[in-house]
């Protein structure tokens, strides 16, 4: 299972630029900025999704690294607490939902090899390695979006910079946020265009 501490992660305090880099570093970098007397008005966002993220930043550097390394580990041992152990395969992250499918389809995954989850797992892992380029684009555009509603949503040109973004009009895109603090249209630009050199 990843580590939440070593997922890339970008901190702002009153829309500048306070620190980016893994999450470890940037609550720890959070932690300081607090300490020294910076304002409550500090927001985390995860880069690769652009939510926000709540950090828990009680106790010691060590306390907080510790927390983040295993928050990610800990529902899945929680729910193995609280269950008793049956017979079958160790539990390994798998979590049982709903697929609704046609019979004829459920009568194709029954011929495959290793069962209907063993080909639905394959056929997820495909895809996503084979992701469409407009399917890419559309996910940068709502990171983009995320973020700019939470550092951007009150500041002069958004509407327009959010239709330019889900237009992918870039050169209307940084026009848009002209008036807008210098970290914030970087950063907006880094998420929206990730395999573009920001001009």
């Amino acid at each position: 299972m990843s580590n939440q501490a070593s997922q890339s992660a970008t901190a702002f305090q009153d829309q500048r630029l306070l620190s980016a880099g893994p999450l470890c570093d940037v609550a720890l970098a959070v932690k300081a900025a607090l300490a020294r007397g910076a304002s409550a008005s500090v927001l985390v966002f995860a880069d690769e999704t652009g939510r926000v993220v709540d950090l828990d930043l009680r106790g010691d550097d060590a306390e907080v690294v510790a927390r983040l390394s295993v928050s990610a580990q800990a529902p899945a041992a929680a729910e193995d607490d609280a269950a008793p152990r049956g017979r079958g395969r160790p539990k390994l992250g798998v979590v049982a939902r709903e697929v609704t499918l046609l019979p004829r389809q459920w009568e194709w995954l029954a011929t495959q090899p290793g069962g209907a989850s063993a080909v639905l797992r394959r056929l997820v892992d495909e895809a996503r390695r084979n992701e469409n380029p407009r399917q890419k684009r559309r996910a940068a555009q709502e990171v983009a979006y995320r973020v700019m509603l939470a550092l951007a949503g009150d500041l002069p040109g958004y509407e327009e910079a959010t239709r330019a973004l889900f237009a992918d009009d870039r050169a209307r895109f940084e026009q848009s946020m002209a008036a807008w603090p210098q970290d914030v249209c970087a950063y907006a630009l880094r998420l929206a265009f990730p395999h573009e050199v920001s001009t």
